[in-house]
C-alpha cells in the first residue's frame, strides 16, 4: 500500500513547495486510497474535512484539513480553500469527507457544497475534480455518480 501522507505535506504555508514525491491521482480510487491515510482512528467517529491540490497533470502538489468536526458534521468554508488553492496555484482540487455513520448516500448539504465548489472553480479557474465521501469500508464519487 502506497503511503502517501509521507510523499505530500500538509500546506501550512502560501506558495511553499518543498521537494517532495508526487502522488498522481487517476481515479477515484486513487483519490481514495489518498484520502484514508489522511484519516486517523476517528473515520468513524467524527465528520473531518480534507482537500488535495493538483497541478496540471494530476501530481499532488499538497493536501491540506479544513475542518475537524463532531459526529454528524463538519464545516467547510468554500473560500478558505479557494484562498489556500490559489496560494499554492492548483490548477484542481479533489475535496473529501467522512461518514462515521457509514452511510455512503450523499446529503442535500453534501451536494450543495459540491456545487459551491463547483461554481468558486468556474470563477477561479481552479477545477473541482471530485467529491469523495468516505467510509470505513467504502466510498462515494461524485465524478464516478455524473454529478459533477
Amino acid at each position: 500500500m502506497k503511503t502517501y501522507k509521507t510523499q505530500c505535506p500538509e500546506l501550512r504555508a502560501q506558495l511553499k513547495r518543498d521537494v517532495v514525491y508526487k502522488a498522481q491521482i487517476k481515479s477515484s480510487s486513487d483519490a481514495a486510497d489518498f484520502f484514508r491515510q489522511l484519516f486517523d482512528e476517528s473515520i468513524d467517529i467524527y465528520e473531518s474535512f480534507f482537500v488535495i491540490f493538483l497541478n496540471q497533470a494530476n501530481n499532488t502538489i499538497g493536501w491540506y484539513r479544513v475542518s475537524q468536526g463532531g459526529i454528524t458534521g463538519t464545516v467547510a468554508d468554500v473560500r478558505l480553500v479557494m484562498k489556500k488553492a490559489l496560494d499554492v496555484l492548483a490548477t484542481s482540487m479533489i475535496i473529501c469527507h467522512n461518514h462515521p455513520s457509514g452511510q455512503l448516500k450523499p446529503s442535500q448539504a453534501d451536494i450543495n457544497l459540491t456545487d459551491k465548489f463547483i461554481e468558486a472553480g468556474k470563477i477561479l479557474e481552479i477545477k473541482l475534480i471530485d467529491h469523495i465521501i468516505l467510509t470505513t469500508e467504502s466510498f462515494f464519487s461524485f465524478a464516478d455518480e455524473g454529478k459533477i
